[in-house]
Parts: structure tokens; C-alpha cells; sequence
């Protein structure tokens, strides 16, 4: 559902009603034509929460509250930063959704931004982290892609929801983001979606960046840019898009429910790949377990710089064999496993945390059987660097 403020002739409607001129309402459409466009996509979670009373900060049920209604809430304020529109995507917690439907969730947010400056995209947090790193991989256009969500639902004194909302179409209105890629925006801080992680189950200030640190900060009326993604360096220039083309890697899928006359390059699915968490004494059980369930490719999330316990190895010496291409991260949270390609069917993911490497070693996948180029995006596009050529 959309809720549009873009038509003057209801304006104009709105006036007469009111004993107002159609002079001043005509003015008051050139003045709303001049805000930027932004359109916020619902899916649900614990921002769209309804709390059991106003004290149960963690007892209440997600997915409730309808987008339009959360954003009619904000109004006038958010009148006053854009024209808004919304589209209720979904309304579930955020670790229920698929693949698929984050096939389906870039081709919402690649049409919205052919008709809007920026989008806006409410999240459950528990994998906002994803949500984020996966639409910064597929989403072409260069133009401001905000995530926000809670941790508190709506209806709770103190809640952080509709300052959240509040805040990220605010920073999607000024297009200050453009050609950061995806970034998240909570608890007044403006984070990379490479980089950001949420470090805490139920505080407000759960999402970090590590030691790459904020992009910045919403202060009231100040938005503040103390650092950008790298690949902002290509802003303008045809290399800034990722090679994740989800048209023409893995064939179109509409927005809308999928039909059933859709053809066999349409159903396409991606590739499956799983993560494998090593420890002490580590099984190979579950890694010879997904090579044998289908999995493309693996990620390890590995001690230390990536290491695995002997019968991890073995078993994934075994699932190379077989056609299984592995990602290597570490499980600490910071520091990098770097490639090494002296290691057939191995390729280190730096510093990706191992869910994120998922997501790039998926889409890479998708995309191609060449280890080679999949290293050569590993080591570009998923350890993008600021370089002084």
C-alpha cells in the first residue's frame, strides 16, 4: 500500500474545505515539489512492535503496526523533510525471511528509487546486519538507501522507534549519503553496512563498526559525515556498481507475488551456502553434511586467523574435492584472514564477519564459477580500500 502527498489538485481540495485560496494551496504544491522524494519500505520487526503494556520493553509481539500508519505518526515533522511515501513489504521478524525474499526486497527497492531520491527501509534488527550488506551488493542505483529499525517497540515509554524512523528519513532527505552504498541509521549514528554488527541482545546502543568506527552521526537538526565507504571514491563512474546484477545473474523476480507462469530462468534460485563455526575439537560432521546437501559454498568461522580443527580441515579438503568453494573468517570479531591463493578452494574474507561473507560468497556464485575472479572480488569488492590512484 502507498500513501502519496504528491497530488495537487487534493491539496487544492483540502483548501476549499478549509476556507483557504486556491492561490495559497497552488503555493503550497510548488513548495512540497521542491522536497525531495522518499519513499520507506516496511518489513516489519520490533519497530512495528505492540508492546503487552507500556513498561514490556521485551514482551510484545512484532510485525503489528502497518508502515503508513508509523509514518502518519511522525507527521507533520516528516512533511516538513520530504514528500513520503510508504509500501508495506512485509510485516514479520527479520530472521524470517529467505533468500528469496531478499531477491524480491531489492527488486521493491530498485523500483522505488526510479521514482524517489532515496528509500528508506524499517527492519527487525536481529539480521539488519544482512538486510543491509545484502541490498548494498545488489541494489545498482548510487541514491541514498537508509535502514533503520528498534530495539524497543513502538508502543513502550522510552521507546527509540519513532526517533529512529524519524532520523533515517530524515538523513535519506538529504541525500548526503549518495554513494555510500546501504547504511544503517539507530541510536543517532550512521553506520557502513560492510562494517556495522549488532554486539548487544537487547541495549540501544548495539550497533558498532568496529574500529572502522561511525560514519557519523543525526544530531537534531545537524547531520554529521566524518568518514564514507570506499567505494564512494567511484561515485559517478560505472565501477561503483557491484557485479550482482540479480536480473542478470539469476533472472528477473517481480516485486509482486511470483506468478505462475513464470518462466525457468525466473525461478533461478541462488546457490545455497552454509556457515560452519569451528572450536575445540570440532566435528567434520557438518561441513561433509552440507557438501552433501547441496551447498555451493561454505564459510568458516574460524579461530583466531581462521583456523579449523583437524577434522574441519579434512572434511573440507573433501568438499573441494567436490566442487565446494569455501569463504575463511574468523570468529573473534575483529582482525582479518587474508587470502592465501596458493589454497585451492579456499579464499580469505579479510575482515567480513562470517555472515557477511555468506552473502558475498553467494551472490558470487551466482554470478560465476571462476575462483579466480571470485578472489579478485573478495579482495576489491568485499575489502574495499581507499587508494590514493
Amino acid at each position: 500500500m502507498k500513501i502519496a502527498h504528491r497530488t495537487a489538485a487534493l491539496l487544492c481540495s483540502f483548501a476549499v474545505a478549509a476556507g483557504v485560496s486556491l492561490a495559497g494551496a497552488s503555493a503550497h504544491a510548488e513548495e512540497r515539489k521542491d522536497l525531495p522524494e522518499v519513499a520507506v519500505i516496511g518489513t516489519g520487526g520490533t519497530i512495528s512492535g505492540v508492546s503487552t503494556n507500556r513498561v514490556s520493553f521485551q514482551d510484545y509481539r512484532s510485525g503489528q503496526l502497518a508502515i503508513s500508519k508509523m509514518v502518519d505518526e511522525l507527521r507533520p515533522e516528516v512533511d516538513g523533510l520530504a514528500d513520503v511515501t510508504t509500501e508495506q513489504f512485509g510485516n514479520k521478524g527479520s530472521s524470517g525471511y529467505s533468500i528469496a525474499d531478499y531477491r524480491k526486497l531489492t527488486a521493491s527497492v530498485d523500483a522505488a528509487l526510479k521514482k524517489n531520491d532515496a528509500v528508506v527501509v524499517t527492519t527487525g534488527t536481529d539480521t539488519m546486519e544482512e538486510f543491509a550488506y545484502w541490498l548494498d551488493l545488489t541494489v545498482r542505483s548510487d541514491k541514498p538507501v537508509v535502514l533503520t529499525g528498534s530495539m524497543r517497540p513502538w508502543t513502550v515509554i522510552g521507546t527509540d522507534a519513532p526517533a529512529n524512523l524519524y532520523n533515517a528519513i530524515k538523513l535519506a532527505a538529504s541525500r548526503k549519503t549518495k554513494c555510500f552504498g546501504t547504511v544503517v541509521m539507530l541510536n543517532d549514528e550512521i553506520q557502513a553496512a560492510r562494517e556495522v554488527r549488532k554486539t548487544n541482545a537487547l541495549r540501544m546502543d548495539t550497533f558498532e563498526s568496529g574500529r572502522s568506527g561511525v560514519l557519523g552521526t543525526v544530531d537534531q537538526d545537524n547531520i554529521r559525515l566524518n568518514r564514507a565507504p570506499a567505494r564512494v571514491q567511484k561515485c559517478g563512474k560505472a565501477g561503483w556498481r557491484t557485479p550482482f546484477d540479480l536480473d542478470r545473474i539469476v533472472g528477473r523476480v517481480s516485486a509482486k507475488e511470483e506468478t505462475k507462469e513464470k518462466t525457468k530462468e525466473e525461478s533461478k534460485p541462488l546457490p545455497k551456502v552454509e556457515i560452519a563455526y569451528s572450536y575445540q575439537d570440532a566435528g567434520g560432521e557438518a561441513i561433509k553434511a552440507f557438501a552433501d546437501g547441496g551447498a555451493k559454498g561454505v564459510v568458516t568461522a574460524g579461530t583466531g586467523a581462521g583456523g579449523i580443527s583437524p577434522a574441519m580441515s579434512t572434511a573440507r579438503t573433501d568438499a573441494v574435492k567436490k566442487g565446494v568453494t569455501f569463504a575463511s573468517t574468523t570468529r573473534t570479531g575483529s582482525g582479518a584472514v587474508y587470502d592465501s591463493t596458493g589454497t585451492t578452494g579456499v579464499i580469505g574474507a579479510e575482515d567480513l564477519s562470517p555472515q557477511k561473507a555468506r552473502l558475498l560468497l553467494l551472490l558470487s556464485l551466482a554470478a560465476t564459477n571462476d575462483e579466480k575472479l571470485i578472489r579478485e572480488w573478495f579482495a576489491t569488492l568485499g575489502t574495499a580500500q581507499f587508494t590514493t590512484r
